[in-house]
């Protein structure tokens, strides 16, 4: 059976409920430590470099794993408070279910989907749990922390002074301090999402960077456009002279040869009409002669 359906049979009878927390509370402990063992695997693959990290085939899984972290930190901070004091369970148990397909589908796939498409179903159901949680069960659970009886029987009446109330009182607040495991829980869950906010920041401070460059960029190539616009009107200002003078020195060179034409052919002409003129003159002498 899966997780879900243990938290249903909760309801059957005491004995099917008390071993049906047991069995949640263990639930949700090994998905922690199936987490932080895929975790593992994925970081010891990634180079060390976060520049190389983006381009690598595991990016994805990464930062899927990284969002389920800060699910299980939230669950966590919000249940196992009061299941270490034993007064409830890891109450859902669909949300174990969710996280260990989340886990499953990114140890089988090569190629996973973005983290918002892989974990929306799992961010939904885990904030409903939360939020109900909240504001349906720990308003109860608050009436049975032993802090509470503390604080009514310090704003009550006063006790009759006497050994065994001493006592009582010494246990009671021994049993409000945390244990040392909270303690290291906690520590460590802050360290976790300090490391995981620098990261972030460091994303998000190079991303600023490209941003700035490719802006920088943007702006050289717009300039390189415009002094290569102007270069081409300029060229065609320069085309268009050049075009002018061609048709005038083609104009100025065909008017020159048809005048050197007619000149040419005048003193041909006047040759001519004077060897006419002078035909009938030499026939008279030559008649002279005979």
């Amino acid at each position: 059976m899966n997780y879900d359906e243990i938290s249903q049979l909760r309801l059957v009878c005491k004995r099917m409920d008390v071993v049906c927390q047991r069995m949640l509370n263990q639930g949700f402990l090994r998905v922690e430590r199936y987490h932080n063992l895929c975790q593992k695997q994925v970081k010891a693959q990634l180079p060390r470099r976060e520049s190389e990290r983006r381009n690598h085939s595991l990016a994805r899984h990464a930062d899927i794993l990284a969002a389920v972290e800060t699910r299980l930190s939230l669950l966590n901070m919000t249940f196992m408070k009061y299941v270490d004091s034993n007064l409830c369970c890891f109450i859902p148990g669909k949300v174990i279910d969710e996280i260990y397909r989340v886990l499953r589908y990114v140890n089988s796939t090569r190629a996973p989907q973005r983290a918002h498409e892989v974990l929306q179903e799992l961010r939904d159901i885990s904030s409903m749990a939360m939020e109900y949680f909240d504001e349906k069960i720990v308003p109860i659970l608050k009436k049975k922390l032993p802090g509470s009886e503390v604080s009514g029987r310090l704003m009550g009446s006063p006790p009759v002074p006497g050994p065994s109330t001493a006592l009582s009182t010494m246990q009671l607040f021994s049993k409000q301090s945390p244990s040392r495991q909270e303690v290291t829980k906690l520590q460590q869950q802050v360290k976790a999402n300090g490391a995981g906010m620098t990261v972030l920041r460091r994303e998000v401070s190079e991303l600023r960077t490209k941003v700035q460059e490719q802006q920088k960029q943007l702006q050289d190539q717009d300039q390189k456009l415009l002094e290569q616009t102007q270069i081409i009107g300029e060229q065609n200002v320069r085309l268009t002279e050049l075009e002018h003078k061609l048709r005038d020195v083609v104009e100025s060179a065909v008017g020159s040869s048809t005048g050197e034409g007619q000149r040419v052919d005048s003193p041909r002409k006047r040759k001519k009409v004077i060897e006419g003129m002078d035909c009938p003159r030499k026939s008279k002498r030559l008649r002279s002669r005979k």
